[in-house]
């Protein structure tokens, strides 16, 4: 888990994880298609996932991520973080990165924290993701 450390003096705020089959995203494309990807994903994650070969596994981790991170703020998906409020995206070493919308980075201001460090994991089985709200002192 290299990319989920604290910064140094940093303040863990909240942990949050989450494990989902790849079968489940899998099954709810053929169902919803379009509407589900839309739904869920911004154009950037769908964008990297469909890059890929085999996409369902990459897909699953970012819907696990996004668990995760409301996770860490208590509120789960819904009214106050929303599914695309959370976007997956990679930094200059591949590592996972999480991008909050609006209602996102107001959820960081009203929880005083700085940041949010994830970390994914997948086989073609399972994926998971485990998310940290944190605050640099």
């Amino acid at each position: 888990m290299e990319n989920l450390q604290l910064p140094p003096g940093g303040i863990l705020l909240g942990l949050g994880t989450d494990i989902i089959e790849v079968e489940r995203i899998a099954r709810a494309i053929e169902r919803q298609g379009d509407r589900f990807l839309q739904r869920v994903f911004t154009e950037e994650e769908r964008a990297y996932c469909f890059s890929h070969a085999y996409p369902h596994p990459h897909l699953a981790a970012r819907f696990a991520a996004k668990e995760a991170v409301s996770k860490c703020f208590t509120t789960g998906i819904g009214a106050d973080l929303g599914w695309k409020s959370v976007s997956i995206y990679h930094g200059q070493r591949q590592e996972p990165l999480v991008r909050l919308d609006e209602k996102g980075q107001v959820l960081l201001q009203r929880t005083g924290a700085t940041g949010v460090l994830v970390t994914l994991s997948h086989t073609k089985i399972s994926a998971l993701a485990v998310a940290a709200l944190v605050r640099a002192v």
